[in-house]
């Protein structure tokens, strides 16, 4: 894979190869070859040292199964199952969001908190609250619901204000480290054979085929056969012939899939649809409360679109709150405005938590959301018209959660031509030029 982490910074990438070759059909005996042509060269050109032939052991090979754009954890993800699916056939289940953050994952010790997830829903919102967690029971999950007084009995410290329902997850429910997720997806798939390389995608060359629709109406198709990566901190680059591309560039997959020829069309018509996600800056905020609540507290989402949780054991606590449109910050950087929590997030907390009233706030950052402008869910599978480009992006904040099953999705659609686990149809490409959203209540 290979990601763009600024829009003209540099990322980290893999890509999947032929066993056995190395720079394009080169055997491993690859190193004993060029040791072979430098003494060659030195006997023509006496008393000079050998610097012509330089070291390429940076570089992509030449040649490529998949090229995944992106070294997240949804384009690790794509490679594990890869991986993994290419020697046995997957089996099959059914539906979608529930079911996507519990598809079986490589074994990782992710440093699980299984503290649960409190939900608040005021008067408008608790009829949508009450159909959720209907579903996630059906599905087998362990939800409870309580009222303002079943909730202030449960959780003293918190004040009911303004809330007329709860949902609480009770068993197997709660946060990890990422960063455990990464690093264990990373060492596992580079186990299996998976090479990354740290660059940016410059272009895609592609061939065009014209095509009739069934009722007539002419379309171009294009395939991606090479992938240019521009190297780090380098004017060096490399054209890697490639068979599939994974498009999982995050908050940046708009510009990858632009590159491909996405979007270049009339508008109103397929290939004039382009993809809608942008780079959304989102601020986390960690604060200091030894009169907050106790170990025992789980992950709060307000009413207010504020939410917190416990950071560790000496009375830490992490949290924010995402900005309305209006107040959405410019995502060319990422500096904190600390004066947001102090005006649009800390007077949430301290209304829902009355001890907040005395946080002290320890530090904080920013990161980016690979926000769908759409309907705010992910896009898997192929594009329409870019027959060989698959998508696996747009999360706009719960990609971390979902990416063990997307990522076995992916690699279902590549190896098997469909979706076999779970069904993902309703996150297909195509609903954007459809106008068919996917409706999804509290996204935090």
């Amino acid at each position: 894979m290979i990601r763009r982490v600024l829009p003209h910074g540099m990322g980290r990438g893999l890509l999947t190869r032929r066993p056995g070759t190395r720079r394009g059909g080169f055997s491993l005996d690859w190193d004993g070859k060029v040791s072979e042509i430098k003494k060659k060269i030195k006997s023509i050109l006496p008393g000079r040292s050998c610097d012509l032939l330089q070291d390429t052991s940076h570089l992509p090979p030449e040649h490529s199964d998949v090229v995944i754009v992106g070294g997240g954890v949804l384009g690790l993800s794509v490679a594990y199952w890869l991986k993994k699916l290419e020697s046995r056939r997957a089996s099959f289940l059914r539906n979608i969001n529930e079911y996507l953050a519990v598809v079986d994952a490589p074994p990782l010790d992710l440093r699980f908190n299984p503290s649960g997830y409190l939900l608040l829903a005021s008067e408008k919102d608790a009829a949508a609250m009450e159909s959720n967690v209907k579903v996630q029971r059906q599905e087998g999950a362990k939800v409870s619901l309580m009222s303002p007084d079943q909730l202030r009995n449960k959780f003293p410290w918190i004040n009911t204000e303004g809330v007329a329902l709860a949902s609480y997850g009770m068993e197997d429910e709660g946060w990890f480290d990422p960063w455990c997720l990464l690093q264990g997806l990373r060492r596992k798939v580079q186990s299996l054979g998976v090479l990354f390389c740290q660059g940016e995608v410059t272009r895609f060359v592609s061939s065009s085929q014209r095509m009739l629709t069934t009722d007539d109406k002419a379309v171009v198709l294009k395939r991606i056969h090479e992938v240019h990566v521009k190297m780090d901190r380098s004017l060096e680059y490399q054209p890697v012939e490639c068979a599939i591309v994974i498009n999982a560039a995050g908050a940046w997959s708009a510009q990858i899939a632009a590159l491909a020829g996405v979007g270049e069309g009339p508008p109103g018509t397929l290939q004039g649809t382009k993809l809608p996600v942008e780079p959304r800056k989102r601020y986390v905020y960690v604060w200091h409360c030894p009169q907050g609540p106790g170990l025992e507290t789980p992950l709060v989402a307000d009413t207010s679109g504020a939410y917190f949780r416990r950071e560790g054991l000496g009375s830490n606590y992490l949290g924010g709150r995402s900005p309305t449109e209006q107040e959405e910050p410019d995502p060319a950087n990422l500096e904190v405005d600390h004066d947001f929590f102090q005006d649009k997030v800390w007077p949430h907390l301290a209304l829902r938590v009355p001890a907040f009233e005395t946080l002290k706030v320890q530090s904080a950052w920013a990161g980016y959301y690979d926000y769908n402008t759409f309907d705010q869910n992910g896009v898997v599978g192929p594009h329409p018209l870019v027959v060989n480009m698959y998508f696996a992006t747009g999360f706009s904040g719960h990609g971390l959660q979902q990416a063990p099953g997307i990522g076995r999705a992916v690699a279902e659609m590549v190896l098997k031509g469909r979706f076999q686990t779970i069904d993902l149809s309703p996150f297909l490409f195509t609903r954007f030029y459809l106008g068919e959203k996917i409706q999804e209540n509290n996204i935090i």
